[in-house]
């Protein structure tokens, strides 16, 4: 039994899977493969970080997984359902928070309930439980120009955590800020989503973020893309600092094994 499935075995159950996916894209001249073969799961309460050279197919990828893009080869399942036949049990966490400028903080956190039916009154009261327990109060009322962008990007994970998915993508969610409050938001996010028993899937170039975030990292080749590396990040996740890990061997470790998957020539892939 390799390493991998040492730790895996007698784990949570698989809440969402891929198999098999490829994607090719009708080109000018010729067909474009942009993903030839990638395969994994992911597991309840599991946070998952996919890395990549610039370029790879990581936002395709991530379509795919979302439900947003048919592969042309394979399927990706999420409770054992062909994601795009799973609405409501995937949410996203995109690069840009989307919160509507003329909507409060309440009203954008309630967004996808009244998306979904839900009554108003429930709708208000899972919303006003977010915005307390997750350190909003007293901004309910406050549109998204007076935030900063820590704070919007809060809005944006309780407003994707509101109809309560199964699965959380987060799609290099922390890329637009900056590095202090990016550190802060990878310890916010990370935390948030283990106290709801989340399952999360991170697509990032952050190879630092993957690390403090993910509990295992899967490195994709250059285009067309396939699975060259998965590493299991044996860091405690309770009370990861990505401040102080960078400053810890084993955290340098890791970094130096992932960024050298990064730097091989596509033939080694």
């Amino acid at each position: 039994m390799n390493a991998l499935a040492q730790n895996l075995s007698g784990a949570a159950p698989i809440v969402l899977r891929a198999e098999d996916v490829g994607v090719t894209f009708d080109g000018a001249d010729r067909p474009v493969e942009a993903i030839r073969k990638v395969d994994f799961e992911l597991r309840r309460g599991e946070t998952l970080a996919i890395v990549g050279p610039s370029g790879c197919g990581k936002s395709t990828l991530f379509n795919a997984i979302a439900g947003l893009l048919r592969p042309t080869r394979g399927h990706v399942e999420v409770g054992g359902r062909r994601v795009d036949d799973a609405a409501g049990h995937v949410g996203y966490m995109l690069q840009k928070d989307l919160l509507l400028p003329w909507r409060s903080v309440l009203d954008n956190v309630m967004l996808g309930l009244e998306i979904r039916k839900t009554p108003k009154p429930r709708a208000r009261e899972i919303a006003l439980e977010l915005i307390r327990t997750y350190g909003l109060s007293g901004f309910e009322h406050a549109k998204p120009a007076a935030l900063s962008g820590g704070m919007r990007q809060r809005v944006a994970i309780m407003r994707t955590l509101a109809f309560d998915p199964d699965v959380i993508l987060l799609d290099e969610p922390f890329s637009a800020l900056d590095f202090q409050t990016r550190l802060l938001m990878q310890a916010d996010v990370s935390r948030i989503i283990a106290e709801r028993g989340k399952s999360a899937i991170l697509v990032t170039h952050d190879i630092g973020e993957a690390i403090a975030m993910a509990d295992r990292v899967l490195v994709l080749s250059a285009r067309p893309a396939t699975v060259r590396a998965l590493h299991v990040i044996e860091l405690p996740r309770d009370g990861r600092d990505p401040a102080a890990l960078r400053t810890d061997p084993q955290f340098q470790d890791y970094f130096a094994k992932i960024w050298a998957d990064l730097e091989k020539p596509a033939s080694v892939a």
